[in-house]
């Protein structure tokens, strides 16, 4: 019996490689012969970096960036063995990082990430992978511009302020002075949303009531991302407003793609091309995966959609567990996900079924359970 496990963490409460070992120790307890095969998952956001040293080799590397709120932090990033930067922009724009009465994505700024890749072309990267799930910010990427080199002035010629109200006053974008190894970068967004920057669909009337915005500071937002997709076009005599993912971390994609024209790709099957993922899914009995919460968007280009179409592709029974179910989950089923599990053992509080040693035990636990459900059903057989 031969089992991959490939399963994003519980955000807040364990990562993918803590999940991964908590459902391998439920798989042995059931079947102590078992082989068991752990693969970290992430669709570029949380792990992200993580997943891909552990696929292709590398290193992590620390920088004292400026964090969401104009803040001095200390963010990681990667740079694997074949040199790709590995950026998670969370890391330095990353909701977790504000406080929640503190929310408000006119005020918060993605200049940290810009730094991150200036740090990462100091160390020779030339590539980069850069995971756009988690943000605080509806910037528009302004913020990351701005350290980049690109001059984003208001009517005076002054540099704009951090945070998406500083596009309010800005009216000239100069591009002449950004960083010159630019040119020789090239550019990958890892993201598993498809929305574009403005309209319903858009960064700000779909992610920014998430980031602590309300109803009248939505519709400025929006006003202000279209006013710089507007200057965008005169700057570069294009933009990209309407491209898949430009939405993505509060139009952070608009910005990658439009001025360091970066390629939006699946972060999860990016990962699956870049590990051993697949090979093992072909030789297994079994593929375990899943999330925090599972729900509609699960099925929608989420890690776990992602695990589960290869699995299915090669024709391999899936299981999900979940810390939570939210609405639209049983989409999953139609997805290739044969069966999901919530792991709460019963009522309890969110903060006690977060914690970390509940979490793992939930996941072992309820892992024992399916195998040996499984199990049963192929001695059957």
């Amino acid at each position: 019996m031969k089992v991959t496990v490939a399963i994003d963490s519980f955000k807040g409460s364990v990562s993918s490689e803590e999940a991964g070992a908590a459902i391998k120790a439920g798989i042995l307890a059931a079947d102590h012969n078992a082989r068991v095969y752990v693969a970290p998952l992430a669709d570029g956001g949380e792990g992200t970096v993580d997943a891909f040293l552990s696929a292709l080799g590398g290193r992590k590397y620390s920088c004292e960036v400026c964090g969401p709120q104009g803040e001095m932090i200390v963010s990681e990033f990667g740079i694997t063995d074949d040199g790709t930067a590995i950026i998670e922009i969370a890391e330095a724009a990353g909701l977790p990082l504000v406080p929640k009465e503190k929310r408000s994505p006119l005020y918060t700024t993605t200049f940290g990430v810009g730094q991150m890749i200036l740090k990462a072309i100091e160390l020779g990267a030339r590539k980069f992978i850069i995971g756009l799930g988690g943000s605080a910010t509806n910037d528009g990427g302004a913020g990351m511009l701005s350290a980049l080199g690109y001059k984003l002035l208001d009517g005076e010629g002054n540099p704009i302020p951090h945070g998406a109200i500083g596009l309010k006053s800005l009216k000239t974008i100069d591009t002449s002075s950004a960083v010159a190894e630019l040119s020789e970068c090239s550019f990958i967004a890892a993201c598993d949303v498809k929305n574009p920057l403005l309209g319903e669909n858009g960064a700000s009337y779909v992610f920014a009531p998430q980031k602590g915005a309300g109803k009248d500071e939505v519709h400025i937002l929006e006003s202000l991302l279209s006013g710089f997709a507007n200057l965008t076009r005169e700057a570069l005599s294009c933009s990209h407003e309407n491209d898949e993912g430009a939405g993505a971390a509060g139009g952070l994609g608009f910005a990658l793609i439009s001025y360091l024209g970066a390629k939006q790709k699946s972060g999860i099957e990016l990962l699956i091309g870049a590990s051993e993922i697949e090979e093992n899914i072909k030789s297994s009995d079994l593929v375990i995966t899943g999330e925090g919460r599972l729900d509609g968007q699960s099925a929608m280009g989420k890690a776990p959609y992602g695990i589960a179409r290869l699995a299915k592709a090669h024709g391999k029974p899936t299981v999900a567990l979940c810390g939570a179910v939210g609405d639209g989950a049983a989409s999953c089923n139609l997805c290739g996900i044969d069966a999901y599990f919530p792991i709460a053992a019963g009522p309890c509080t969110l903060d006690y079924a977060m914690d970390k040693h509940v979490t793992m035990e939930n996941l072992s636990r309820c892992t024992e359970q399916v195998m040996r459900l499984f199990l049963a059903g192929a001695e059957r057989k």
